[in-house]
């Protein structure tokens, strides 16, 4: 696929994904870095995400502990935690996953991971969660 191709078939797979979240992403950058817009789009869902070999829901799972792990990713955590519910994770899911970064990020990120979590699950009314064991 040429450049355009590219990032035409990543819109679709980021509208798939992320929804309106992933456009205001993408738009928040446009005024002072629109070509990592661009690569968002492009790269990052047109070639990345859109790979056959993990399920979009497996995917998500990987990002969520990845930017938990990373932390001061609490942008692209509201984004994806959101983006995780769209492709079939359910709150509970979510919550474990966070919870399991605990034991290999530390305690803060998984605290603050689950903090934004809080936020997507009571804009969406999932609110409250309970996964005690």
């Amino acid at each position: 696929m040429n450049r355009g191709e590219r990032h035409i078939y990543g819109m679709k797979v980021l509208e798939q994904v992320d929804g309106e979240a992933g456009q205001r992403i993408v738009d928040s950058l446009a005024d002072v870095s629109p070509e990592l817009g661009h690569q968002v789009v492009a790269w990052a869902f047109g070639d990345m995400y859109a790979r056959p070999e993990l399920p979009a829901r497996d995917r998500q799972l990987v990002t969520l502990g990845v930017l938990a792990a990373l932390g001061g990713c609490e942008i692209e955590l509201e984004v994806h935690i959101n983006a995780a519910l769209n492709v079939g994770l359910t709150a509970t899911e979510v919550a474990e996953a966070l919870l399991h970064t605990a034991v290999y990020a530390g305690m803060p990120r998984s605290i603050n991971a689950t903090l934004v979590a809080k936020k997507v699950f009571g804009e969406r009314g999932l609110l409250p969660i309970s996964n005690l064991s």
